[in-house]
């Protein structure tokens, strides 16, 4: 099995407690994805993040074809740091890790990193190469822009 790593450092001009407010609630998931991709949480409790909470959600990452995700918070330490596994999707494995450090000038310094694997062997490595790392490299910048206008416009 091939890992592959993706790794994204942003300063944020907001507190840390600011910041976690925003990425601890599940459903601003969906603020932060790319339209295009037609992101739907399907089931949470309601709570903000928490080790062991389950969320399910759908989406269309490639070609319009729905696909479900199962994702689980396997680890979440208030104001510091949460991370995410997929426990059913399309990868063999997503692990995704969400960072909050605060800076010396009160704002925040937030880093994610993603570990992931395709299924398919060869045929996988070969579809990283041509489509999945540059859609995840989309994502991420969507995502960078859209963190951007939200805590550094104001």
């Amino acid at each position: 099995m091939k890992l592959y790593k993706v790794e994204t450092v942003q300063q944020l001009n907001t507190s840390i407690e600011e910041c976690w407010d925003f990425f601890s609630r599940p459903q601003n998931l969906q603020t932060i994805t790319p339209d295009n991709m037609s992101f739907e949480i399907r089931d949470f409790d309601n709570k903000r993040m928490y080790q062991g909470q389950i969320i399910t959600y759908t989406l269309k990452p490639l070609l319009g074809i729905k696909v479900s995700w199962v994702t689980e918070i396997t680890a979440c330490v208030e104001n510091q740091y949460f991370i995410d596994v997929q426990r059913f999707g399309p990868y063999t494995l997503w692990h995704h890790k969400h960072f909050f450090e605060s800076t010396a000038n009160g704002g925040t310094k937030m880093t994610d990193i993603v570990h992931y694997a395709l299924p398919l062997g060869i045929l996988g490595r070969l579809m990283n190469r041509l489509v999945v790392k540059n859609k995840l490299k989309t994502i991420f910048d969507y995502r960078h822009k859209k963190v951007e206008e939200l805590f550094n416009s104001k």
